[in-house]
């Protein structure tokens, strides 16, 4: 077993797992990850099982079903959750959407975000403001990213009429990691208890959570990005206790027990009320692989510990560039680190897009952020030292 203490050597073979690591320079974890040979292989032989012995059939039925407990079972024990709060969604937005579509809202109620959250997220709660007049303010996450209490500044903009807090777990744009913890024990103490709906793009498969110990109420995830498996496959965390607050708004044979006439007879006991219908179960087999791909490697906690040392590193470099200014004046908690290119000292969203074009043109990929307009690299447990090497010289060169 490779060990975090492997050598660039080491960790270059294990690489050799993920074919989209071998013809390019990859800073783009945050977006999506490369899944491993593994993973694909997985998939195939769902695909093929499923054809070979139905596609429809009592005996295929019967493994749709196993797959699909399976998968519940190991995103729980990877969440720190019980497996009776987790729900198996398409990707982060549609979990995001359960619990904002499944509240009860009322006129006048509302929504408190930051200024950090993702466009998608952001779109829903204002079609849920328009149709049930609910009001929605945001509050300035990122007045916090170079110094500042991210808890305090929440606490000044939370309402008596709040009803849910909707933040990230790791803010896509800067890479900072939110005390989730006290910012849910401060929702959870006011008058009128306010709910706390985490977007985890970020922080599944990167962070080692403990999503009992957060005491946070939803948190919606995905499977393929820094967990590395296949695009269509996520979840949702739906704590306990608040599960009969939020009401199923797509509805489907997953999601209600039947009795021997098939008749419907109510919603399932647990988070599984929220899924649908048909699925692409061949998806579960595919980050059951990747997962364990990762576990090859090291602990939830040996891989983030790297992850910070690369971010750390990463950051160093950058700041060493003439003409580039990270957003935070500190490394990251994360493996996501923005940063802008400089014209005449002030950033440019012209100089970023074009950036970020010659650098693919050259096998190296990065992104461009819009809000704030920056560009983002991202670094993974998998990412080599001699890769950041690599970018710094490339920037070099193009700028």
């Amino acid at each position: 077993m490779n060990s975090p203490s492997s050598t660039q050597t080491d960790l270059a073979i294990f690489r050799q797992q993920f074919p989209a690591l071998l013809n390019k320079t990859y800073f783009n974890y945050g977006g999506q990850g490369p899944m491993p040979r593994a993973a694909l292989d997985a998939i195939l032989q769902a695909h093929e099982r499923t054809q070979q012995e139905g596609p429809f059939s009592v005996q295929v039925n019967q493994w749709v079903g196993a797959v699909g407990a399976a998968m519940r079972q190991t995103m729980a024990g990877e969440l720190g959750a019980p497996v009776e709060a987790i729900a198996l969604t398409e990707d982060v937005t549609v979990g995001c959407n359960i619990p904002l579509w499944g509240v009860d809202w009322q006129a006048g109620d509302h929504i408190l975000m930051t200024d950090c959250e993702h466009p998608g997220v952001i779109a829903a709660v204002q079609e849920i403001c328009r149709r049930f007049g609910v009001t929605a303010s945001t509050c300035p996450i990122l007045s916090t990213l170079n110094g500042g209490d991210p808890v305090a500044v929440i606490a000044q903009h939370l309402q008596p009429q709040t009803r849910m807090l909707v933040v990230s777990h790791i803010l896509w744009n800067t890479g900072q990691v939110l005390p989730l913890k006290s910012i849910a024990q401060l929702c959870h103490a006011q008058a009128r208890p306010v709910l706390v709906h985490v977007d985890a793009a970020q922080s599944v498969g990167s962070l080692p959570l403990n999503l009992t110990d957060l005491e946070i109420d939803f948190y919606a995830f995905t499977g393929h990005k820094w967990w590395c498996g296949p695009a269509g496959l996520g979840g949702l965390y739906v704590r306990p206790g608040v599960l009969e607050q939020i009401q199923p708004t797509y509805i489907g044979w997953r999601g209600i027990t039947t009795d021997a006439s098939a008749n419907p007879t109510g919603w399932q006991p647990t988070a599984q009320r929220y899924e649908v219908a048909t699925s692409d179960f061949a998806l579960m087999a595919g980050l059951e692989a990747a997962i364990a791909t990762h576990h090859t490697w090291g602990t939830a906690e040996q891989r983030y510990q790297r992850i910070c040392q690369l971010s750390h590193y990463l950051w160093q470099r950058l700041n060493e560039l003439p003409g580039i200014q990270c957003l935070r004046s500190a490394p990251p908690e994360s493996g996501l680190i923005s940063f802008y290119v400089l014209e005449q000292g002030v950033p440019s969203p012209q100089r970023h897009r074009q950036l970020v074009k010659d650098l693919e043109d050259r096998g190296f990929l990065l992104r461009v952020l819009l809000s704030p307009h920056c560009v983002r690299a991202c670094v993974h447990y998998l990412t080599l030292e001699s890769e950041i090497d690599a970018l710094m010289a490339e920037i070099v060169s193009l700028l």
